[in-house]
């Protein structure tokens, strides 16, 4: 794959991860009125994940030679980890740091869109070679 497909590629994965953190970030927000932050921030992550699923696959790679339940197997995989990632970040940030420098202003909101956005270059890496190879 040449040089400029490759950064088409990761230019439709940004777009479509924007539309599936936004997923995330809305459903965290409503989540947040009934469970912890903490809860909250894990019970978003499928929904994010889920709707990225959907149109990665549709717009951002090709089909490949797995079936979509091998893909999906895969996708969830890479998302563990970075459900991980997300999870520790947002939650050391809204509980620890930002607390700790005495931020509070939408102090979840901002952690959650840090924690969601860290992810971005690994998911990549790891959807090109592994979900959707």
């Amino acid at each position: 794959m040449d040089r400029s497909t490759e950064s088409t590629r990761f230019i439709r994965f940004i777009m479509v991860g924007g539309l599936a953190a936004m997923v995330n970030f809305f459903s965290r927000i409503g989540f947040s009125q009934y469970f912890s932050f903490s809860v909250a921030v894990i019970l978003a992550f499928p929904l994010g994940m889920t709707t990225a699923f959907i149109l990665s696959r549709r717009y951002v790679f090709e089909q490949g030679l797995q079936s979509v339940v091998k893909q999906f197997y895969y996708f969830s995989l890479v998302n563990f980890f970075a459900a991980a990632q997300v999870w520790l970040i947002s939650v050391g940030l809204a509980e620890y740091l930002l607390v700790w420098l005495d931020y509070h202003f939408f102090r979840e909101e901002l952690a959650h869109l840090i924690g969601i956005a860290v992810p971005v270059f690994t998911s990549y890496l790891g959807h090109k070679h592994l979900s959707f190879r």
